[in-house]
Parts: C-alpha cells; sequence; structure tokens
C-alpha cells in the first residue's frame, strides 16, 4: 500500500525549529513510506492527523460558502454540527492521548527531543484554546439558526474567523508533530 505523506506548504510560517530536526535529518519526509520501520500504526496515526486536516477545511469552506450564499441555513448548520463536533471530539481525545501515553513513551526512548515534545504539549494547550473559541462561534451559529436566524450570518463569520485560525494553527502543530514523532519512531523501532 502506498501511503500519502502531506508536505509542508507555504501556509506554514517557517518549519520545524532547527534544534528540533535531529533526527529528521537522518529519516527525512519523502523516505517514511519505504523505511521498514514504518508500520500501520504509525500510517494511523498520520491518517487521523490527515482527518482532521480534512474536517477543519471542510468546517471552514462550508462556512464560506454559507456566507457566500451558495448553501442554505439547514445545510450548514447540519454540515457545521456533523464536522464540527467531529474535529471537536476527535481532536481533544487523539490529543489527551498523546499526551499521556504516547508523548512519554517518545520521551523516554529519545531524552534529546524531550524540549520538542513539551513543544507539542504545549501546542494542544493552544488548540484547545482555540478549539473551545470555535465551538463557542459554532454554538451559538446553530443556536441562532433556530432562535433568530436573521442574525446567524454575523456569527457564522466568528466561525469563520475562529476556524480560520484553528486552521492555520492545527497545520503547522500537525506537521511539526509527524517532523519531530514518526523519525523518532523510526529511528527506535517504536510501534512496529
Amino acid at each position: 500500500m502506498t501511503y500519502n505523506i502531506q508536505t509542508r506548504g507555504d501556509q506554514f510560517q517557517g518549519q520545524l525549529p532547527s534544534e528540533f530536526q535531529i533526527l529528521l535529518r537522518d529519516y527525512p519526509r519523502d523516505a517514511w513510506p519505504n523505511h521498514p520501520n514504518f508500520a500501520r500504526s504509525i500510517q494511523n496515526w498520520m491518517g487521523a492527523h490527515n482527518g482532521f486536516r480534512a474536517l477543519s477545511s471542510y468546517v471552514t469552506e462550508d462556512t464560506q460558502a454559507f456566507l457566500n450564499r451558495d448553501i442554505d441555513d439547514r445545510t450548514f448548520v447540519r454540515r457545521l454540527t456533523k464536522y464540527g463536533d467531529s474535529l471537536l471530539r476527535n481532536l481533544h481525545g487523539h490529543h489527551t492521548w498523546e499526551d499521556r501515553k504516547f508523548f512519554p513513551e517518545l520521551s523516554a526512548a529519545e531524552e534529546r527531543l524531550e524540549a520538542g515534545l513539551d513543544m507539542l504539549e504545549a501546542d494542544h494547550e493552544a488548540l484547545d484554546s482555540t478549539l473551545d473559541t470555535f465551538k463557542r462561534h459554532a454554538n451559538r451559529a446553530v443556536q441562532l439558526a433556530h432562535l433568530s436566524p436573521d442574525d446567524m450570518t454575523d456569527e457564522a463569520a466568528e466561525v469563520l474567523k475562529s476556524g480560520e485560525a484553528l486552521s492555520v494553527l492545527l497545520a503547522r502543530h500537525l506537521a511539526d508533530e509527524e517532523d519531530l514523532v514518526v523519525p523518532i519512531i523510526l529511528h527506535h523501532q517504536l510501534r512496529g
């Protein structure tokens, strides 16, 4: 099976700090799929990341479509509820597992990159805050669809703003996380 690896795009503000690229230099992203230690578990983990990227895109694209009047209120609310809820629940669960189980395992294996893993945990806190802002605006937009549909557009603009902020932070975080974590796993033959 060929695994599609997301590459960094121009939307990223820089790349993983050089002090955390110790193993990335030896295990560059384009070589991962052919590495013998690139196990199904890491493919599934990265697949979850791709799912988060997709959900984030759905939310912002649908919100923009609603604001452009390309989709109606009911379609927007239905899709926002479905994809927004899935993004929130799954991302919180994923980060909780990483912070409690995955990162401590990686830190024990590669102490030189402990500060990088701490950076990723700090990102999780920033993402939680951004997710909470998004959730507040999304919930308000859904409520307004039932209580005062004429006021929904202003709140949808806030959903878009918070969704875009989430997308930018999430894209950078996921790329940093993959660039730090996958080389540790490959180098130490973990999770095979």
